[in-house]
């Protein structure tokens, strides 16, 4: 039987691919999305299969109408795919040196809204749902390697995917008793639209000689550890944060 996976923040780039990718293994998948109903819609399109659905709501203030409209349309959420979030851009670069004060609260405040408080409350009531409906059920944060490595020019996502990866270790443990897996996975640089202006020129050799494979990654192969991550078969690995970085950056 097909299972229940919300993604948010699935309209484009690496959302769209994992939501792909769980609908081409015959998954039911609920498409997320804050405003961007053109993709969201586009995305829904593209998935094989039936029985998906659109969501909208703002992570930061709606994670309740988010879960509740999900758990509605696919009878159920068994997976949750924490994908949205506040990601490194031109307009919210925050370097301490070089950024004035109102800058620096606003992209803090943003970030902490929707990467940290916004994935909670959506995780603490989708869990909810698979706690009373007495499922099994799978959890993937995406983080980032920037949790390890450090983001000098976007110190505020740095910090936000770092608690991020220590809030799904937390609930790993929290939530076994009740059959609920969670883990998250710890990308490096991926080629998405919106970065596909960064991998060009001096900027984008820059990127792709940090990994020995000399170049980046392609949203299908993260998405395709998150796939791997929620399947049934994985619960022993609760508690993982997975570096998908091309040997990149190195944790010890």
């Amino acid at each position: 039987m097909s299972r229940g996976v919300l993604v948010t923040g699935a309209a484009t780039g690496l959302g769209r691919a994992v939501a792909l990718a769980f609908a081409g293994r015959g998954e039911r998948v609920a498409v997320h999305y804050r405003s961007g109903r053109a993709g969201a819609e586009t995305t829904l399109a593209a998935l094989p299969g039936e029985g998906h659905a659109l969501v909208q709501g703002d992570l930061a203030h709606d994670a309740t109408q988010i879960a509740d409209a999900a758990e509605e349309a696919l009878g159920g959420v068994d997976v949750l795919v924490n994908n949205a979030a506040v990601a490194p851009g031109d307009d919210n670069a925050h370097p301490l040196a070089s950024t004035d004060f109102e800058q620096w609260q606003r992209v803090w405040r943003q970030s902490v809204e929707v990467n940290l408080l916004g994935t909670a409350d959506l995780t603490y009531r989708v869990a909810r749902h698979m706690i009373a409906r007495g499922a099994p059920g799978r959890i993937v944060h995406v983080g980032s390697r920037g949790a390890f490595r450090g983001e000098p020019d976007y110190p505020a996502y740095g910090a936000t995917k770092a608690a991020l990866h220590a809030f799904g270790q937390s609930l790993a443990v929290s939530l076994a008793p009740h059959g609920i897996s969670v883990a998250s996975v710890a990308p490096g640089f991926i080629a998405t639209d919106r970065q596909a202006h960064r991998l060009t020129g001096e900027s984008g050799e820059a990127l792709r000689t940090q990994s020995p494979f000399g170049r980046v990654a392609e949203p299908g192969e993260i998405a395709d550890a998150i796939v791997y991550l929620a399947d049934p078969g994985s619960s022993w690995a609760s508690g993982t944060v997975l570096d998908l970085n091309g040997a990149s950056y190195l944790r010890t």
